[in-house]
C-alpha cells in the first residue's frame, strides 16, 4: 500500500481507644504504595497497591463490577489521572476519566465513535474501546484511542471529547489495497500498540489484529505500512504488504529507534532507520516456538525483553505449552533465550496471558507483572528469575499496566 493522505500515619494506640482514621490501604500498612497495578476484568476493574518491597499487595476495587474493562492507563503527565477504557451491555463502549486514582470517575461526553453514515448506507459502529495511549509529554490532555473494528481516536482535552483520525480511518481503511479478506482475530478487530515516539509527537506508530503495523511521520495524516521481514503464514500471498496479525509491538522508551513485536507468526526486531523487522523468534528453543500475545522490554536495557510463550499448534488452543507456564527473557537482543518459571506451576496451568496484560515496573531490580484468564496475577521483583501469585480469583482479565503512586 502507498503511503496515504506523605505524612505517616499514627500509629494504633494502646488500650480500647482506635486511632485516626485511614484509608483502607494505609490502615493496612501504614505506609504509601510503592508500585501501583491497574487491572482491567471482564466484570470490572482492580486496582492493587503495594506495600512492603513488592512482598505485600492490597486489591481495591471491584469498579464498575459487570463492566468490561480493556485498558486502564496513567497519565504520565499528571499521575493523578487515570482513563479507563470499558463498556456495559447496555450503555455501550465508552471511556471514563479519574483525576484523583481511581477513586471518582467521569465519562466521556463524546466517547470514540465514527461518523453517521449518510442515509441508506451501512456505518460501522464502535463495538469497543480496546487500547489506550498518553500522548507526547509536550501535549497534555492528548490521548489516542483504538478500537474495535478498526479505528483510531484522539482527544485533546484529556479524555471529555473524542474525534476520528481520518488520516488512518478513511486514509488506510479507505485505501483500494486495504485487505481484510483473512478475518479478525476470534475476539475481532483489534487496534492497538499505539507508539509516540518519545522525541517527536508527529511521529506514530500503531499495529493492526489482523492488518499490520503502520507509520505516521506528520501526527496521523498520511500513513505507510511497516511490515517487511514479518511472516505471515495464513496469508496465501507472499510477503504481503498489509494482512499481517502483531500481537503486540513496542518501542524502547531510552532507544527508541529500538522496536519489538510479539506476532502471530513470531518474535522480531527492527532498529530503525531500518524498516525490515528480523526474526529473533527463531532463537527460542524448537519444542516452545515463538508464539505468544504481550511482549515486555526492560525500562533501562532496550537489549532486554520478555514474552510468554502459548501454544500456537494446529488447533491454536492458545494456553500455556503443556500446562506450564513460563516467561522467556532475552538479554541480548533476541539472540539468545533463558526460560524463566521459578515459583510458576509445573503442571496443569493451561494460562493466557493477553497482549495488555503485561507489565513492568521501574524499579531496580525490575519487577514484572501478568495476569491470566483465570484471574490469577503473579509478579516477579527480580526481573523473571522467581515468581510468586499476589492476586487469585479475579475475573477474566484483559490489561495489567503499571502506575506510579
Amino acid at each position: 500500500m502507498a503511503a496515504t493522505t506523605s505524612k505517616k500515619p499514627q500509629k494504633k494506640t494502646s488500650g480500647t481507644k482506635p486511632a485516626k482514621s485511614m484509608s483502607g490501604a494505609r490502615r493496612a500498612r501504614g505506609r504509601d504504595a510503592r508500585v501501583v497495578l491497574l487491572v482491567g476484568t471482564r466484570k470490572g476493574a482492580f486496582i492493587l497497591r503495594d506495600y512492603a518491597s513488592r512482598r505485600t499487595w492490597k486489591i481495591e476495587g471491584p469498579i464498575f463490577l459487570g463492566a468490561i474493562v480493556n485498558h486502564m492507563v496513567q497519565d504520565p503527565r499528571d499521575r493523578r489521572i487515570l482513563l479507563m477504557a470499558s463498556s456495559t451491555g447496555h450503555l455501550g463502549p465508552t471511556v471514563h476519566r479519574s483525576p484523583d486514582g481511581g477513586k471518582t470517575w467521569k465519562e466521556a461526553t463524546r466517547p470514540p465513535a465514527f461518523p453517521k453514515a449518510p442515509e441508506g448506507d451501512k456505518g460501522k459502529a464502535v463495538e469497543k474501546v480496546f487500547w489506550l495511549t498518553p500522548g507526547h509529554a509536550s501535549q497534555p490532555g492528548t490521548w489516542y484511542a483504538g478500537t474495535t473494528p478498526f479505528g483510531l481516536f484522539r482527544t485533546d482535552d484529556g479524555g471529555a471529547t473524542w474525534g476520528p483520525v481520518d488520516g488512518f480511518n478513511i486514509g488506510v481503511l479507505g485505501h483500494p489495497d486495504w485487505k481484510k479478506s483473512f478475518g479478525g482475530p476470534p475476539d475481532g478487530e483489534m487496534t492497538h500498540s499505539i507508539v509516540v515516539d518519545p522525541r517527536d509527537p508527529r511521529h506514530l506508530y500503531i499495529s493492526l489484529s489482523a492488518g499490520g503495523t503502520f507509520e505516521s511521520l506528520d501526527a496521523g495524516s498520511t500513513w505507510t505500512p511497516l511490515n517487511a521481514g514479518v511472516a505471515s503464514d495464513f496469508n496465501p500471498e507472499k510477503d504481503p504488504v498489509v494482512g499481517h496479525d502483531p500481537h503486540c509491538m513496542i518501542l524502547h522508551p531510552q532507544m527508541p529507534d529500538r522496536l519489538y513485536q510479539q506476532n502471530h507468526c513470531g518474535i522480531y526486531r527492527l532498529d530503525r532507520p531500518g524498516t525490515r523487522w528480523t526474526r529473533i523468534g527463531t532463537n527460542m528453543p524448537k519444542e516452545i516456538g515463538d508464539i505468544g500475545f504481550p511482549i515486555v522490554a526492560h525500562p533501562r536495557d532496550p537489549d532486554t525483553a520478555w514474552v510468554v510463550p502459548m501454544d500456537g499448534g494446529t488447533v491454536w488452543p492458545r494456553t500455556s505449552l503443556g500446562g506450564k507456564p513460563a516467561v522467556y527473557r532475552t538479554s541480548d537482543a533476541g539472540a539468545s533465550w533463558t526460560r524463566q518459571d521459578r515459583g510458576l506451576p509445573r503442571s496443569q496451568a493451561w494460562l493466557t496471558i493477553k497482549r495488555q496484560a503485561f507489565a513492568c515496573d521501574g524499579s531496580d531490580p525490575v519487577g514484572l507483572y501478568f495476569g491470566s484468564t483465570s484471574g490469577g496475577i503473579w509478579a516477579s521483583a527480580d526481573e523473571g528469575r522467581s515468581w510468586r501469585q499476589i492476586a487469585a480469583h479475579l475475573p477474566h482479565i484483559y490489561s495489567v499496566a503499571t502506575a506510579t503512586p
